[in-house]
């Protein structure tokens, strides 16, 4: 972590000439899109394996139905179709699974002490959006910085409902509950930039943002992969 630490140093000396006191808050979007960056080619890995498993989908809904009373052989024709079309079971998870340490690092780093002393505009790296409305109210310098990070939060995820909403319609499988509420989630990242320190927040935000973008460029909706 240490390591990660003196890089967002780095960077914030080099970007201290164009952003003076919020340096460090540039340098913490900024790192945190490289490192998405150099994830990238585990999140192509992990859209093909969602690929091959949408594709497979009728056929194994198919077997399911043909097989369901056995088990084992249920097992035996899966395990030959993800032979036969060259597609792990796994294809997809493992790739995202192998994320997640970079994303609890980085997360940990802004969600310490390092950054204090540093600040976005008004808005303290180290402090938190409850001591914002303490010192000066919602509207104070610091609420607004935190009211444009909530509006970069809201916008993302209304678009990833929106798109969440169309993709269950288009493809449809899950319990009608669960893919009605799956697209909400994406606004529990509105409570996280609430809570966490303001470094974190704007980590959380960037990688939620990056993420969006990613998923729309690496996942079509399945009407646009059909008409393919």
């Amino acid at each position: 972590m240490s390591v990660f630490a003196s890089l967002v140093e780095q960077l914030a000396e080099l970007l201290q000439p164009l952003f003076a006191s919020s340096a460090t808050a540039a340098a913490i979007v900024l790192f945190t899109a490289l490192v998405r960056l150099a994830l990238l080619p585990l999140s192509r890995a992990a859209a093909r394996g969602q690929r091959a498993r949408v594709r497979l989908a009728p056929e194994l809904a198919a077997l399911r139905e043909k097989h369901g009373k056995n088990p084992e052989r249920l097992q035996k024709e899966v395990l030959a179709l993800h032979s036969r079309e060259k597609v792990s079971p796994l294809a997809g998870c493992l790739p995202s699974l192998l994320q997640l340490p970079a994303f609890f690092l980085l997360f940990q780093l802004f969600s310490g002490d390092l950054m204090d002393g540093h600040s976005l505009l008004a808005a303290p790296l180290g402090g938190t959006w409850a001591g914002a409305l303490g010192d000066g109210g919602p509207f104070g310098a610091a609420g607004l910085v935190y009211a444009g990070l909530f509006a970069v939060v809201a916008a993302v995820a209304t678009y990833t409902y929106l798109r969440g909403r169309r993709d269950s319609v288009a493809a449809p499988g899950l319990p009608p509950a669960l893919a009605g509420a799956l697209p909400l989630l994406s606004y529990g990242t509105l409570l996280t930039v609430a809570v966490v320190p303001l470094a974190a927040a704007l980590y959380v935000v960037t990688s939620t943002l990056w993420t969006a973008v990613e998923r729309t460029v690496l996942y079509p909706s399945p009407a646009a992969a059909t008409a393919r």
